[in-house]
């Protein structure tokens, strides 16, 4: 059974940093691309960051560039979302997903075939 659990999230403020991680179990997926979205209470689920298998293609939602960086340790089956200058509007519940047959770090939560059950990041003024 394909799993994914997240960690890492908390309190934090303005200005502050976090790391999530997400490990990944069940399922090897060094051949497959996976990312991070994010979800605040009345939107809906939005991208962050997704990389490719070989961390060569990483992609970031224009609102995290230059502050956020997405990783992946093939090896160890985690992935990681550092997170840096945060700011109230990137509170939310953050998730990790992978697509199961694609290479391609796509942008579209639709594409992506498991997802973690979420870890709450929360960004005080």
């Amino acid at each position: 059974q394909v799993k994914l659990v997240e960690s890492g999230g908390g309190l934090v403020q303005t200005g502050g940093s976090l790391t999530l991680s997400c490990a990944v179990s069940g399922w090897n997926f060094s051949t497959n691309a996976v990312g991070w979205f994010r979800q605040s209470p009345g939107r809906e689920r939005e991208f962050v960051a997704a990389i490719n298998p070989t961390s060569t293609t990483r992609r970031y939602d224009d609102s995290v560039v230059g502050r956020f960086t997405i990783s992946r340790d093939n090896a160890k089956n985690m992935l990681y979302l550092q997170m840096a200058s945060l700011t109230p509007e990137d509170t939310a519940l953050y998730y990790c997903a992978a697509q199961r047959f694609s290479s391609i770090a796509n942008r579209t939560p639709g594409l992506y075939d498991y997802w973690g059950q979420g870890t709450q990041v929360t960004v005080s003024s």
